[in-house]
C-alpha cells in the first residue's frame, strides 16, 4: 500500500504547507509547470521517491531531469503522467492513441490548472488533474490531491486546498 501526493503546476512556488500534506506520501508526483530547480529538490527533501515530468514553461535543469510522459507502475497500477494531456473526451492531440497503446489504469497530467478527477469508461482508466499547486495562474483556488493505490485498488482521493487566490 503507498500514499501518493499529486500536485502540478507550482510555477516555482515553495509552499512550507507542501511539507505538512506530503510529509507522509510514500511518493510525490508533480505533473509538470515546476518552475525551478529549487522547488524540485524542496519536493525531493520530502519524500523518498519523486516523479516528475516537466511542463511547457520547464526549462535548464528541470526539463533536463524530468521527461515529458513517464509511464511506470506502482503496487498493481500502471501509470501514465504528461503536463499537456486533456480529459476523457477532450484528449490532447495524440494523447489517446498513447493510452491505447499503453493502456494504463491512471492517468496523471496538468497544465489546465483546474481540478479534475474523471473516469475514462472507454479507456478503462482514471483521470486526474490535481489542479495547479502554486499561486500562479486562472485557478482560484490552489490544490493537490493525495491517493492510496493499494494492489490495483486506487482509493481514499483527497483533494487538499492550498488557498484561494488573490486575482
Amino acid at each position: 500500500m503507498k500514499l501518493i501526493g499529486i500536485l502540478s503546476d507550482t510555477h516555482s512556488a515553495i509552499d512550507e504547507r507542501f511539507r505538512t500534506h506530503l510529509a507522509h506520501c510514500d511518493e510525490i508526483w508533480h505533473a509538470g509547470d515546476i518552475g525551478c530547480d529549487e522547488t524540485l529538490m524542496f519536493l525531493q527533501s520530502l519524500g523518498p521517491t519523486v516523479r516528475a515530468v516537466h511542463g511547457n514553461i520547464d526549462h535548464g535543469n528541470v526539463r533536463r531531469l524530468c521527461p515529458g510522459i513517464l509511464e511506470f507502475h506502482v503496487e498493481g497500477v500502471k501509470v501514465f503522467m504528461t503536463h499537456i494531456g486533456g480529459y476523457p473526451g477532450r484528449w490532447a492531440p495524440g494523447i489517446k492513441q498513447r493510452l491505447i497503446t499503453s493502456r494504463p489504469n491512471l492517468m496523471v497530467d496538468g497544465h489546465s490548472h483546474l481540478l479534475k478527477v474523471i473516469y475514462d469508461h472507454e479507456l478503462n482508466l482514471l483521470h486526474i488533474n490535481p489542479g495547479a499547486a502554486g499561486t500562479h495562474g486562472w485557478q482560484q483556488v490552489s490544490t493537490l490531491v493525495r491517493l492510496t493505490i493499494d494492489g490495483t485498488n486506487m482509493r481514499d482521493l483527497e483533494v487538499i486546498e492550498l488557498g484561494r487566490l488573490k486575482l
